[in-house]
């Protein structure tokens, strides 16, 4: 891709990094479609770069400067967020750019030597409603702690109504990659933002009163006519309000028997008329997926084999990954497998017990090794209480 393919405005400009052979962010997320790290120049009387990349892609992001700049020299760097991703650049940006000052909220400015050596003299922090003029376009500094760093702030351009937003409303994959916004975006916001919903309700109350016709994130593609339906989704991510009414049946099998039950439960589930039934099998599926559609459904079903006097690993880490990303607001159903000592429900109801709002179903199943007649009633059973509470 071109970067010039990118289009913000006349003045404000894409330099950023698309890396197509990445295959884990942050060395647990899978990709299939790689990873943009963006970066913005703004053109005006003083010109301004917002962020820099990681570590993997700071030659081709100066490249890429250096071709937009047309022999004009960067005044200022606008660091938005300290995360490694986006600013392992700092320092080459800073020894190629000697006059170049550095833009960074309070916080950031204690934590900048963990990332870079650079003279303090250099660097200026920028406080809640701040400005930087750089001619006709003014930047107002908008602070965003947790969002999901302690340090991140996101900025407003008034002139041509960007909103750079650091790591909020970013996604997955490449600024170019053929696919929708919402899946990648609602499997990154879970598993990176997700903890720190009251922080992003508050990003959002702050944003609600700007003119935002643009944003640009540090990941993903710039937004411009979604910006409605992106602003909705992540409101209702935030308020861990359900996405969607229909149940996720998360399923943990050692040998096949559960995963079979687990099939069955779809069967029935659908065939009684649930508005959406999606399925996992947490041995083999990407577990960041897997969080994601347990907080995009109203209903959970956590179905897994007693295992060692507990639950089964895969299932544990399941329910270790939603207790960290603080899932809550949810109605749950539980199933177990047993051949000789049934433990798995027990376990799991102890996790959800630990999370807020929880509302574990009273009706529970448990299969002693293989699904038989009585099994399959009891789940009908169990289905008719879980679509009463979609």
């Amino acid at each position: 891709m071109n970067i010039k393919d990118v289009i913000i405005s006349d003045t404000i400009k894409y330099v950023g990094v698309n890396d197509y052979d990445i295959e884990l962010f942050e060395s647990q997320y899978m990709l299939e479609e790689g990873m943009a790290y963006n970066s913005y120049l703004i053109l005006d009387e003083k010109v301004a770069v917002c962020d820099s990349v990681d570590k993997i892609a700071v030659d081709r992001w100066l490249d890429n400067l250096e071709s937009e700049l047309d022999g004009r020299t960067p005044d200022f760097l606008i660091v938005h967020h300290l995360e490694p991703d986006h600013s392992f650049g700092i320092q080459a940006f800073a020894d190629k750019y000697e006059n170049a000052k550095v833009i960074v909220s309070a916080s950031a400015l204690r934590m900048l030597p963990q990332f870079c050596d650079i003279d303090a003299a250099r660097v200026e922090a920028v406080k809640e409603n701040d400005t930087l003029s750089l001619g006709a376009h003014e930047l107002t500094f908008i602070m965003a702690p947790m969002v999901h760093w302690p340090e991140v702030m996101v900025s407003y351009d008034s002139k041509d109504k960007v909103l750079f937003s650091a790591d909020a409303f970013g996604k997955f994959g490449t600024i170019d990659a053929d696919e929708g916004w919402s899946c990648e975006a609602r499997r990154y916001y879970f598993n990176i933002v997700g903890k720190y919903g009251k922080q992003v309700q508050a990003l959002l109350a702050k944003a609600s009163k700007l003119d935002i016709e643009t944003i640009c994130p540090l990941h993903g593609p710039v937004l411009t006519e979604t910006i409605p339906e992106v602003v909705k989704l992540y409101d209702t991510w935030s308020k861990y309000e359900p996405e969607d009414r229909g149940v996720f049946i998360a399923c943990a099998s050692i040998h096949g028997n559960t995963l079979g039950a687990a099939e069955k439960m779809k069967e029935i589930l659908e065939a009684k008329g649930c508005p959406r039934v999606a399925m996992a099998d947490l041995c083999r599926e990407d577990m960041a997926e897997c969080v994601e559609d347990g907080f995009r459904h109203s209903v959970l079903l956590c179905m897994a084999s007693s295992y060692d006097a507990g639950v089964f690993a895969p299932m544990a880490d399941y329910l270790h990954h939603l207790k960290t990303k603080t899932f809550q607001n949810r109605t749950v159903a539980l199933v177990e497998n047993t051949s000789w000592a049934p433990s798995a429900i027990k376990t799991m109801k102890a996790e959800f017990e630990g999370m807020a709002n929880i509302n574990v179903l009273d009706k529970t199943v448990s299969i002693k090794t293989r699904l038989t007649e009585a099994n399959i009633k009891e789940l009908e059973e169990l289905a008719d209480e879980i679509i009463k509470n979609v």
